[in-house]
């Protein structure tokens, strides 16, 4: 006799073994392991957007994902590839594992190697061929923010308010900036950028700064002492927030947990592309967040000041005068707390409640959009130099 419930039960068995051995092939998927030296296998020519960031911690990629989250960078096809020396003092396994944990897929690295020293960044070294390389595979780059570069780079003595600490990190991007832009430092050079001009090119901070150094720029080593001839945080009080350019409260009261950043409106130059390409008015002054205690004093070769706090004291904003899509902001307009909406900061002991940035920035025009449009800048850049490359 037939038992047709057998029959039932055996499909019913089979269903759940095919269904648990999915789950179980999905759970044992290898996770995503980004490759450590991207540029090697790459092609020169591909449909992915490229775009190379200099100092790949995992801030950056935090800074980036976020970005890419608020739609602030939107293409899809985009690319990200780390940048970094093994002899950085940054732990770079941390990026890789976050990267790995998050399964960034968008996200790789490029580990370079070779000898860098104070004597050979501003002449063909054994990093120039890596240089060249991710140029002529990248469509644009970023160099994110940081420590204090080291002024024997630049020709000066160390002020006791400098903090050398990242040392090879600096060899790696000085060098690389002078091979991409050239500089004081050899005006017989042919940089990368005088056989492909439209490269787009951002500086953040540190960043800012490099660009400088790189092209044979030097650095106001302490803004509050040798601007403002100040020598202790309680006297920069008195200086108010619009020249504070780090939060002074947040380093005397370390307890009150305050935002240590800045907020503070800056002054365009009507010259300088946030105005001419940007369209802002020369009127206009966005508030912006700021982390520095050092600025571009004297320029590289082909830089230009294109915009200064208030009472125009300090550096804001460089461009190339020869290189059209190349811009340094001392600013930081990546900072993920810029794009949230929920948490709010206290600037000083004395408020009781704090300040929600997003909100400020949206609330003071045009602030928001300023932020908005440099990343829609440098969006539209990275899609012009793309499509350039494929014609």
């Amino acid at each position: 006799m037939k038992k047709p419930y057998l029959k039932k039960l055996f499909f019913i068995a089979l269903f759940i073994l095919g269904t648990l051995s999915i789950f179980w092939f999905d759970g044992c998927k290898a996770p995503y392991q980004p490759p450590e030296r991207f540029f090697d296998s790459a092609e020169p020519f591909s449909d992915e957007v490229r775009l190379a960031i200099l100092y790949p911690s995992s801030g950056s990629i935090q800074a980036l994902s976020e970005l890419r989250e608020q739609g602030l960078i939107s293409l899809e096809n985009l690319t990200v590839i780390g940048v970094y020396h093994e002899n950085e003092r940054t732990n770079y396994q941390r990026s890789i594992e976050f990267v790995r944990d998050n399964d960034l897929r968008w996200f790789k690295f490029h580990k370079i190697s070779g000898e860098l020293n104070k004597d050979n960044l501003f002449i063909k070294n054994t990093c120039s061929g890596e240089f060249e390389k991710i140029f002529n595979k990248s469509d644009g780059i970023i160099f994110f923010g940081g420590a204090d570069i080291p002024p024997y780079i630049y020709g000066e003595k160390s002020n006791l308010l400098t903090g050398i600490s990242t040392t090879y990190r600096h060899f790696l991007e000085l060098s690389f900036i002078f091979h991409l832009l050239g500089g004081f430092q050899d005006e017989n050079y042919t940089p990368f950028l005088e056989t492909k001009p439209e490269f787009p090119i951002l500086g953040i901070c540190l960043g800012a700064q490099s660009l400088n150094v790189g092209t044979g720029g030097t650095l106001i080593q302490d803004i509050w002492s040798e601007k403002y001839g100040m020598m202790y945080f309680e006297d920069v009080f008195t200086l108010g927030k619009e020249n504070w350019h780090n939060n002074p409260f947040a380093r005397v009261y370390p307890e009150e947990k305050l935002l240590r950043y800045n907020l503070h409106r800056i002054k365009l130059s009507g010259k300088g592309k946030f105005c001419s390409v940007l369209s802002f008015k020369e009127e206009d002054t966005p508030f912006i967040i700021s982390s520095h205690h050092q600025m571009v004093e004297s320029l590289g070769r082909g830089m230009t000041v294109i915009a200064t706090s208030l009472d125009g004291k300090i550096v804001e904003a460089i461009e190339h005068d020869k290189y059209p899509h190349v811009l340094g902001t001392q600013f930081h307009p990546e900072f993920p707390i810029l794009w949230d909406t929920v948490r709010k900061f206290r600037i000083t002991p004395q408020e009781e409640e704090g300040i929600n940035l997003n909100s400020f920035l949206k609330n003071n025009p045009p602030s928001w959009d300023f932020h908005k449009n440099i990343w829609a800048w440098l969006e539209e850049r990275l899609v012009g130099y793309h499509k350039s490359k494929q014609e």
